[in-house]
């Protein structure tokens, strides 16, 4: 497949900057939506002096209706990455924090991955890299909204993969562990095996030839995320307490 048309969502900071940057090339249309008009811009600036056509859009994920419209009248797509994405805020309170997490990680991935489906069901396929995260495989007392929007996100996707692949639509699911972005920056903790963000963009772009099911990264914390999954819930759950608390 010709990746010529490729939408990111997320795309002014982090993952979605490094991935629009990974893309950018002559004969390579990009989309490019995100909430900050300036940081946008730069980055669709730069896209398009390594030769993209960029149409930059200031746009709302939980938004259906605007993504309905956004993604009919950009598309069809031969690559869509439901990557807009956001964590806690300590101070915010539970129930704000847990809301606000819900309707971008949740409802905003299935308000781009929907209109997506629907395109390429009528072009024939495409392709589909909804990001997850490594925190998505158990739930985290740290992070209890958060690592449950992730747990939607990567067992939808899988899903969505077996139900669509006669049509010819191919779904990634991409689980990272910690990268460089403004989430990231935010956390006042260590963060084992922190990843630049064109490092995962590169992964994610092979990943995404390949087909994998799903593309984790990096393997340390894949490892360690499944050594503690092997242990009894009670000492799961008493060593997971001691993280960070983000929400």
């Amino acid at each position: 497949m010709e990746n010529n048309s490729i939408l990111i969502t997320g795309a002014s900071s982090g993952i979605g900057e490094a991935l629009a940057l990974e893309y950018a090339d002559f004969g390579t249309h990009l989309v490019l939506c995100g909430r900050n008009l300036a940081r946008l811009t730069h980055i669709a600036n730069s896209c398009r002096k390594k030769g993209a056509t960029v149409h930059d859009h200031i746009a709302d994920v939980t938004d259906k209706e605007a993504m309905n419209n956004l993604i009919h009248a950009e598309g069809p797509f031969n690559i869509v990455f439901a990557n807009a994405g956001i964590s806690g805020e300590r101070g915010a309170g539970f129930s704000k924090t847990t809301r606000k997490i819900f309707s971008v990680n949740v409802a905003g991935i299935t308000n781009t991955v929907i209109p997506s489906v629907e395109t390429m069901l009528k072009n024939g396929g495409g392709q589909i890299g909804i990001v997850s995260s490594i925190a998505g495989f158990r739930g985290l007392a740290s992070a209890p909204a958060y690592s449950a929007s992730k747990a939607f996100v990567k067992i939808w996707g899988e899903a969505l993969r077996s139900r669509f692949a006669s049509s010819g639509i191919r779904v990634c699911v991409i689980c990272p562990g910690f990268v460089e972005s403004r989430i990231t920056a935010n956390n006042d903790f260590y963060m084992p095996f922190l990843m630049t963000a064109s490092r995962a963009a590169h992964l994610i772009r092979q990943g995404m030839q390949r087909n994998k099911r799903l593309i984790i990264f990096p393997w340390q914390m894949y490892l360690a995320i499944k050594l503690l999954m092997l242990l009894p819930n009670i000492f799961f759950d008493y060593l997971t307490n001691k993280f960070p608390n983000k929400e």
